[in-house]
């Protein structure tokens, strides 16, 4: 704020009414300020707190995307809408403390990233609405009852992963036509691993493939787990999402393993190193869950609002990763791409 001084005789008495005028105008502007943060204050005390839960993106990743969202639908988070994030790094056993801190903030909704904290956040409540963003397979995994009437307090969001199974083996026959034994890595715990070893089980067959399941509880396992791949001499790899780490690109490399996972990460596996990614666009799930978020707070119910699949898949491939492994990416194959990292 500018001050503007009126320059008449210097007496003393000048020289008082211009303090006095100086104080009061640094009055005025404390007052104006403080009704500017009373407006503020008593905006945001109305406004819907949103949490999100998340494993696998960051709280930076995601909230590019779901303040996007959010905008096309009237929202400007820190104005008319709260959010507050809890990031789990990767940990699932993290989830159900983050899941409850976000409980007992007393969310309008509930925003989960993956299976794993959609089922946390499900453990915690059966009141508070829940937004998927996304989950594997929501119904393999009872998170809802049907994916056209969830039935429950959960919906949102499906990548539909544990259905593509049959086109991962299709790309790892395309980029090594030789490869027979393939390895298929999953979370021991995790309800949608299960799900996808069976999806990739069922779909080896028809492939003339054959399925070497490596259970794993996370990172710690990763070298253990390489190494009974190499021991069972598998030709290729395939990653759950929620595994598809730097880690498990730079091993796979190490041990000249082409890698192939879906995509569900905002951050792709291809950018860790990883061969071959196929699925829904991750950066596209904020953005969608942010409609969902929006309808709840209209009114609608989680129970009636279906669970909405993909329906645009994209294929990213690591030319400089096949390369590094000796393999020639098809033309045809690099044409259907939608991205080539060099």
């Amino acid at each position: 704020m500018r001050l503007i001084e009126s320059r008449g005789p210097q007496s003393a008495d000048g020289r008082g009414g211009m303090i006095l005028r100086r104080a009061a105008l640094a009055v005025g502007f404390a007052l104006a300020v403080l009704a500017t943060a009373s407006a503020v204050y008593a905006q945001l005390t109305k406004a819907p707190r949103i949490g999100v839960l998340l494993l696998t993106a960051t709280p930076e990743q995601f909230d590019t995307s779901f303040r996007e969202g959010l905008r096309a639908v009237g929202y400007v988070a820190g104005q008319n809408i709260i959010v507050d994030y809890r990031y789990a790094a990767g940990n699932v056993a993290r989830l159900p403390a983050l899941a409850s801190e976000l409980v007992q903030l007393k969310v309008a909704v509930l925003v989960a990233e993956t299976t794993s904290s959609a089922q946390a956040a499900q453990r915690e409540t059966r009141d508070i609405p829940i937004v998927m963003a996304p989950a594997g397979d929501p119904l393999g995994t009872a998170l809802v009852a049907s994916l056209a009437h969830p039935g429950g307090n959960v919906t949102g969001l499906s990548t539909i992963a544990a259905d593509v199974g049959g086109k991962l083996l299709q790309l790892i026959r395309e980029v090594s036509p030789a490869v027979i034994r393939v390895a298929v890595v999953a979370q021991a715990d995790n309800a949608f691993g299960r799900q996808f070893v069976a999806s990739l089980r069922s779909a080896a067959p028809s492939a003339g493939m054959q399925m070497n399941p490596v259970m794993v509880r996370g990172v710690e396992d990763w070298e253990s787990a390489f190494t009974a791949i190499a021991a069972a001499r598998a030709g290729a790899v395939v990653i759950q999402p929620i595994l598809a780490t730097r880690e498990a690109a730079t091993l796979a490399l190490r041990h000249r393993l082409p890698s192939i996972t879906t995509s569900v990460s905002v951050t792709t596996f291809p950018e860790f190193g990883g061969l071959m990614s196929y699925g829904p666009d991750p950066a596209d799930h904020p953005r969608r869950a942010a409609a969902y978020v929006d309808k709840i707070l209209k009114g609608a119910k989680p129970a009636d609002l279906p669970v909405e699949q993909p329906t645009k898949f994209e294929l990213i491939i690591n030319l400089k990763t096949a390369k590094a492994l000796g393999l020639t990416i098809p033309h045809s194959l690099l044409l259907r791409a939608d991205r080539v990292i060099q």
